[in-house]
């Protein structure tokens, strides 16, 4: 059979190199781009190249050159930011037979903005917490503790705050860019991350994992069966309708779940899950380019995130650097 050649950005990052995990001993052939030289995913997948950031006008353009030159099929993204850039130049890449495993321009601004997150899920009859725009100067309505997020944007918890009192409000107003912040109710409960893959308007399969955090990210993982939180999250993916796989971000209360974020990507834990049974990459890619419906047999287990070393020689990073472009190693992350 031909090789199939798969492109993954972002791979400095922690999105990027969980796609390459999860497809790393598969039957696809890597390429690796990312903005930064020592991104480390970039010395484990079959051939790397540095690439402009997505901001840059030449993004696109190059990647459209590496998917030439590389015969890619499948480009699937690894940071929020290649997000719009890919949607917006879905045509461009199709036209030369290439898929971006990204969702619909619409779908990627509601997902990225807190406050049209919340819309959507009230407008839908999803329960969802009580958010309001830090400029609307109600802030008293929600009742304390809440909130204070970034509208758009943000990462790992940064830039948010839980605020508990009207002292605490104050500052946290001195110091922030009110234009660009929501504040929310906050929902006490245990919080979950729920993956899902979707295409045609159809949710394959939903894997929940209720978690701990540190540092924004998820610490640890305990994959459960919960046919009620799978349903809902199933429901919901089925009325925004993303392309591939779609992250959901959620707290349980007395029973009832409240999204709170939805990615609509393959997230940091999208290896944690390839562990636990639920290949989102694997399957996105065996259904879109062999026609393979999405199969997974979940495994309830808890999953323990730590820290991994790469040694990588010094003259492989030079001739990157000097390069732009480098072949692989078989070295594996």
């Amino acid at each position: 059979m031909k090789e199939l050649t798969i492109l993954i950005t972002g791979v400095g990052g922690g999105v990027g190199q969980s796609i390459i995990k999860s497809l790393q001993d598969s039957q696809f052939r890597l390429i690796g781009v990312d903005g930064e030289t020592l991104g480390t995913g970039l010395y484990t997948v079959d051939k790397a190249y540095r690439v402009p950031y997505a901001h840059d006008p030449r993004y696109v353009e190059r990647l459209l050159e590496i998917c030439k030159i590389e015969k890619c099929s499948l480009i699937f993204p690894g940071l929020d930011a290649e997000l719009i850039p890919l949607a917006t130049h879905v045509s461009q890449f199709t036209e030369i037979g290439v898929t971006p495993v990204v969702s619909p321009a619409d779908v990627i601004r509601t997902g990225d903005n807190k406050y049209a997150t919340a819309l959507f899920l009230q407008e839908n009859g999803f329960p969802a917490p009580r958010t309001q725009l830090v400029t609307d100067n109600r802030l008293d309505n929600l009742g304390f503790p809440f909130v204070l997020k970034p509208l758009v944007g943000g990462a790992r918890s940064q830039g948010v705050y839980i605020v508990k009192g009207e002292h605490e409000l104050r500052y946290r107003l001195s110091t922030i860019d009110s234009d660009n912040y929501v504040a929310q109710e906050y929902i006490q409960g245990d919080e979950y991350t729920c993956g899902s893959i979707n295409f045609d308007g159809s949710c394959q399969g939903v894997i929940v994992m209720r978690r701990t955090l540190r540092d924004g990210d998820t610490y640890k993982a305990f994959v459960q069966n919960d046919p009620l939180l799978e349903n809902f999250v199933s429901e919901v993916a089925e009325t925004l309708k993303p392309f591939g796989p779609c992250n959901f971000q959620l707290r349980v209360r007395d029973g009832t779940p409240y999204i709170f974020e939805i990615n609509p990507r393959c997230s940091g834990t999208t290896f944690s899950r390839t562990l636990a049974g639920f290949n989102e990459p694997l399957m996105t890619a065996e259904y879109l380019l062999m026609g393979k419906k999405p199969i997974f047999k979940i495994k309830e287990a808890t999953i323990f995130r730590y820290w991994k070393e790469i040694l990588i020689e010094n003259d492989r990073i030079g001739e990157l650097d000097e390069r732009g472009k480098l072949d692989g190693d078989g070295s594996k992350l």
